[in-house]
C-alpha cells in the first residue's frame, strides 16, 4: 500500500473524528446548498470529503478505498491516484450543487465522491479479476468489482431516491464521482476501458436510473 493512501485515511480519520465532537468545525465545513451560493464558501466542495456522518460511514468508505487504490496506484500512479480521488470530490460534489441548486437547506458529508471515482476507474480496467472480500468471510466469498459496483451504486442511489430520507450522506455525489473516474480512465486507457464495456454497463445500470430519475422525471429539484 502506497503511503500516500495511508495519509489519506489518516488525516480523513482524524478530521472526521474532530468533526463528529465538534458541531461548530462540522457545520463550517460540509456541503451546504445556501453557504456555497450566498456565502460563496467553495472550500466546502473539498472539505466535506473529509467528513463523516458516523464511524459506519466513515470505515465503510476509507475500507473500499483501501481496497481498489492498489490497482489505481499501479496503472495510474500516486498523480493519476491523487487526481481521480480529489477530482472525484469537487466532481461529485458539484454534481450534488447543480441537482439541489433549489434546495438551499440541502447538506452532505462523505468521501463517497472520491471513492466512487477510485472504484469506477479500477473496475474499468479489470472489472472481473479486481475482488473486494466482506470482513469476517474467507478470501473464497470475494465478489467480482463491477458485482460490488453494482451493490454500492444500487444502494447510494436507493438512498438518494428514497422519500422523506435524508441521512447527511452525499448520495448524489457517487454520480459525479462515478462519472470522471469512468471518463478518466477511457481517456488514458482507452481500448482497456472499452474492451470492458459490459461489465461498466452492468456497473453502471443504477447511474443510467439515476440519470433518469433527476433529468427526465425531475423527481429532484
Amino acid at each position: 500500500m502506497n503511503t500516500v493512501v495511508i495519509i489519506i485515511i489518516a488525516v480523513t480519520c482524524i478530521i472526521s473524528y474532530l468533526a463528529l465532537n465538534d458541531i461548530r468545525m462540522f457545520e463550517k465545513y460540509k456541503f451546504n446548498v445556501g453557504a456555497i451560493q450566498q456565502r460563496k464558501e467553495y472550500f466546502r466542495l473539498l472539505s466535506a470529503g473529509f467528513l463523516h456522518a458516523d464511524f459506519i460511514h466513515l470505515a465503510l468508505n476509507m475500507y473500499v478505498l483501501y481496497m481498489f487504490s492498489p490497482a489505481i496506484l499501479y496503472a495510474f500512479g500516486v498523480s493519476g491516484f491523487l487526481i481521480i480521488y480529489i477530482a472525484s470530490i469537487l466532481l461529485g460534489n458539484l454534481f450534488s450543487l447543480l441537482i439541489y441548486k433549489n434546495q438551499s437547506w440541502y447538506s452532505a458529508i462523505g468521501a463517497s465522491g472520491g471513492v466512487a471515482g477510485i472504484i469506477f476507474a479500477s473496475v474499468s480496467l479489470d472489472p472481473v479479476n479486481i475482488k473486494i472480500g466482506i470482513i469476517f468471510l474467507p478470501p473464497a466469498l470475494s465478489i467480482p468489482g463491477y458485482i460490488f459496483g453494482l451493490l454500492y451504486f444500487g444502494y447510494s442511489v436507493y438512498s438518494m431516491l428514497k422519500p422523506r430520507s435524508h441521512d447527511n450522506i452525499g448520495h448524489a455525489a457517487h454520480l459525479g464521482g462515478a462519472f470522471f473516474g469512468l471518463i478518466y480512465t477511457i481517456i488514458v486507457f482507452p481500448q482497456i476501458a472499452l474492451s470492458n464495456i459490459l461489465f461498466l454497463g452492468i456497473m453502471s445500470l443504477p447511474l443510467i436510473y439515476l440519470a433518469y430519475e433527476v433529468f427526465i422525471r425531475k423527481r429532484i429539484n
